[in-house]
């Protein structure tokens, strides 16, 4: 009982930032993105707007929680979420932007994915300024550990973009991306050293490291 209690009471402070606008009537987004490290791979963002009821025990920022947790509450969130909407930037237009516009873009796709499906004027965004969308934005750092409605985005980009270099380490096995997920782990980076790299990986990023392509 105490557990549930509180977890409760964690999920009232998660939702300081949207009660102030749900005690308006007003249903802010909640946006999040993954994947700006990795030498490969997308950078993939996603935008939901999370209903004030019922709030969704366990709901965190998607680093904390096990792969197990994120995938059991990826299908939870979409299935409660008002609306959302993923957005993806793969590594040729990573290179040919940088990753900082590559990912404002990321997040431009999400939110105009979403507000295809419901109108939104209010977005909670992690740490990100400035984002060419049509709604006012609260730039929040920590976001993902602070706002229920950026934790949820988080989770939905991170099993998302996971969910695609796993697929993508069947075609490319020598990477390890099921396990590394594209980041520069001792393996990944021994691979592109004997290997080389892949379409997948990002240029800019492996500048240095490849011996050869494949």
């Amino acid at each position: 009982m105490k557990k549930k209690q509180d977890e409760q009471q964690r999920l009232v402070q998660m939702t300081e930032f949207e009660r102030k606008y749900w005690q308006m009537g007003i249903f802010p987004c909640g946006m999040d993105e993954v994947g700006r490290g990795p030498l490969a791979g997308p950078v993939v963002a996603a935008c939901v707007i999370m209903p004030p009821e019922p709030l969704i025990e366990y709901v965190n920022d998607s680093k904390k929680l096990t792969e197990l947790r994120r995938e059991k509450l990826y299908d939870i969130i979409k299935e409660t979420a008002i609306a959302y909407g993923v957005g993806w930037v793969d590594a040729e237009k990573i290179d040919e932007l940088g990753i900082v516009p590559a990912t404002k873009m990321a997040f431009e796709k999400a939110f105009s994915e979403m507000i295809s499906k419901y109108p939104c004027e209010y977005a909670l965004v992690d740490a990100v300024k400035g984002l060419n969308i049509s709604a006012k934005q609260e730039s929040i750092i920590h976001g993902d550990a602070l706002s229920y409605s950026i934790a949820a985005a988080s989770i939905i980009a991170k099993v998302e973009r996971d969910r695609f270099m796993i697929e993508l380490d069947k075609e490319y096995p020598a990477y390890g991306f099921a396990r590394n997920k594209g980041y520069g782990t001792k393996e990944h980076i021994a691979a592109l050293k004997t290997v080389g790299k892949c379409s997948e990986h990002r240029e800019s990023f492996i500048h240095g490291i490849i011996r050869k392509d494949i």
